[in-house]
């Protein structure tokens, strides 16, 4: 399939809420929309990298220069036979794993469009709905972290994460337990304590919690198996698995228990799942992370987590929940608890193209390329 031209719309949207993390506070999202066309038809991906490098190292300005002067020009006015052919091209540009998802993923679902097909067929998805929990940013006091975590259990959803950080989390963590005996509880540090905070981070597995998420260093695999020894509570990484080999590497450690999969932070579908096997190789089970992302990127998570590892419930809730509007069409909502897959060719959303150019702050296109 012939890629003939590429477009980047960069949109701003405001959060419905303040999401306050252990390394920073969101209230909007500046988001770049990438656009693929080809025999008449267009394939749509988003990327996920902020304007400082607080997540992964990979910044929104570093990647778009990437993405217009290295990676489009690479892919744009060629044939590909499929989209592993697409990945293999860009291998010779090093790291960017986001940049270059925004490429793959657009055209998986160029492709799978092509063919007539939803895209989580084309992956090997075996379900047609996935379950999904909700992620809770760090809330004012614990009252509203109590009435916080009512609501979304009361909204049906499966599984509730609790994001902490040094001086809020084990206090916290047990007036939720006290609270909410029976609910589903993980924790998200975002790699905001260290190998010495083991004995504060043993004091968690009092409270029952299905895993602690990326407790440690966005790069350190060592300590985290050093930490899951001292733990009776499953270490989840997130930030830490890049790509297959890391996750392999974290599998042979002894490092992860579960695994977090962001489609984006592995650099595309083909990566993705090659992480959900190996994972299931190691008898491992995974979920669908999340990164605040519009419905284009929701869409690619949730034809995603159709594939059959993902046994555990994601962060795919309902659009609705972060953005008054979406700049899809199609509404994607949950509905108790699981979120239905969007039916149709591809994706299965369009884009809102009226809407778009109201929140458009920049973008360029690509006619042709030179490999």
């Amino acid at each position: 399939m012939k890629i003939e031209s590429a477009e980047v719309v960069v949109v701003e949207l405001p959060l419905n809420f303040r999401f306050e993390t252990s390394f920073g506070v969101q209230t909007h999202r500046t988001v770049p929309l990438l656009v693929l066309r080809g025999e008449g038809l267009e394939g749509y991906a988003e990327g996920v990298m902020t304007a400082l490098p607080g997540y992964r190292e990979e910044t929104l300005a570093g990647a778009l220069d990437l993405v217009e002067r290295g990676l489009l020009p690479a892919v744009v006015g060629r044939d590909w036979a499929n989209p592993e052919a697409l990945a293999a091209a860009l291998d010779r540009f090093r790291g960017n794993p986001m940049a270059k998802a925004m490429v793959e993923m657009a055209f998986w679902d160029l492709w799978a469009r092509s063919l007539g097909r939803p895209l989580k067929d084309v992956l090997g998805g075996v379900r047609d709905r996935v379950p999904v929990g909700v992620s809770l940013g760090i809330q004012p006091d614990l009252a509203a972290t109590l009435d916080a975590v009512a609501q979304h259990l009361e909204a049906g959803y499966r599984r509730i994460k609790l994001k902490i950080k040094p001086g809020w989390d084990v206090a916290v963590v047990g007036a939720v337990r006290e609270r909410f005996p029976d609910a589903h509880l993980t924790v998200d540090a975002n790699s905001a304590y260290r190998l010495s905070d083991a004995r504060r981070l043993a004091r968690l597995d009092a409270y029952d919690l299905d895993y602690i998420e990326q407790p440690l260093a966005y790069d350190d695999l060592l300590d985290h198996a050093r930490l899951a020894q001292r733990l009776a509570t499953p270490i989840c990484l997130d930030e830490s698995i890049t790509s297959a080999r890391a996750a392999r590497q974290a599998l042979e450690l002894g490092a992860a228990g579960v695994i977090n999969v962001k489609v984006a932070r592995v650099g595309g579908h083909g990566e993705a799942r090659r992480v959900h096997d190996l994972a299931r190789a190691f008898g491992v089970p995974v979920w669908m992370g999340g990164m605040l992302e519009t419905g284009v990127g929701r869409a690619h998570n949730i034809h995603a987590a159709t594939l059959a590892n993902f046994t555990l419930p994601g962060d795919t809730s309902s659009a609705s929940r972060y953005w008054a509007h979406d700049v899809v069409n199609e509404p994607l909502e949950a509905e108790a608890g699981w979120m239905p897959v969007p039916a149709g060719p591809g994706l299965g959303v369009t884009l809102d193209r009226a809407f778009l150019e109201r929140v458009r702050v920049g973008g360029f296109e690509v006619t042709g390329g030179a490999a």
